[in-house]
């Protein structure tokens, strides 16, 4: 009982460290963001106290100089679309693939499944170059393209939840009365629940976060997420405006951070239950 209690221990302090080794940039981002720009090159480590204090100057003069709240927009409004999106094509993609069994589906799956080992890198000019040609570089395009790359995991999440869903209670809504589209909606979708939750925050964080595929797609000069916008605050021969940097910062990683406290729970629970059948 000793050993288990001092494991048990051990555990604890060495997952402490590292969660506070994770915290500790975020954390150094929120103080020097209160901070004057010398200051914050000068000393990046001590407590914004006396000349070093600048209150929200530095979030007043990034949210003017970067159009944050514009980008703000944007960004919600392509981070839930597409997460929606994401949702209700996949776990319908999935479910048929579950149910139906035939060598199309088969393959379906494995291409899916071949869609998240390919790195974006393979991909990413012969996308930029296709979506130039397709006139995609807008938010609605940009959504496609999300729903494409997120596909792989989602599909995959979903067929491992689905697969122990028990063809009896479907057989049972159908005789019922039950279309298989209300089915789906009405018995299959909310006992997904947990997958889909769980699939939300993954997709919304990636997509919330991602800088590389907004700029190779959206047309700049009309659109731009959040993290486009915190580069625009880079001046000119690489000069960067630090304090605004920082308060841009801070205000582009609350959002995420709270949603995922808020939903956190979700993530064990929905993995857990995907991975009944394999």
């Amino acid at each position: 009982m000793n050993k288990k209690v001092k494991h048990g221990t051990l555990l604890t302090v060495i997952f402490t460290v590292l969660s506070l080794l994770y915290l500790y940039p975020i954390v150094l981002v929120f103080i020097n963001s209160f901070k004057k720009k010398a200051y914050i090159s000068k000393a990046p480590f001590e407590i914004p106290t006396g000349k070093m204090y600048v209150g929200l100057e530095n979030y007043i003069r990034g949210i003017k100089q970067t159009g944050l709240i514009q980008a703000f927009g944007w960004s919600l409004f392509i981070t839930i679309l597409s997460v929606a999106v994401i949702i209700l094509c996949c776990s319908m993609c999935a479910w048929y693939i579950c149910r139906v069994k035939t060598k199309f589906t088969k393959v379906l799956y494995m291409l899916c499944l071949f869609a998240m080992i390919v790195p974006f890198q393979m991909e990413m000019f012969t996308l930029s170059k296709i979506a130039n040609m397709l006139h995609m570089g807008n938010p609605w395009g940009l959504i496609v393209i999300y729903l494409g790359f997120g596909a792989g995991l989602s599909v995959f999440m979903f067929t491992g939840f689905m697969k122990s869903i028990p063809l009896e209670i479907e057989e049972a809504a159908m005789i019922d009365g039950c279309t298989p589209i209300q089915t789906f909606f009405k018995v299959v979708l909310p006992i997904a629940k947990p997958t889909c939750v769980t699939v939300t925050i993954l997709q919304a964080m990636w997509i919330w976060n991602d800088y590389l595929l907004p700029s190779l797609v959206l047309d700049q000069r009309k659109y731009k997420t959040v993290p486009m916008a915190v580069q625009y605050l880079k001046g000119g021969y690489g000069s960067v405006d630090m304090g605004a940097m920082m308060g841009t910062l801070v205000l582009a990683i609350v959002p995420i951070i709270i949603f995922y406290l808020f939903c956190q729970r979700y993530i064990i629970e929905g993995v857990v239950a995907g991975a009944v059948k394999g």
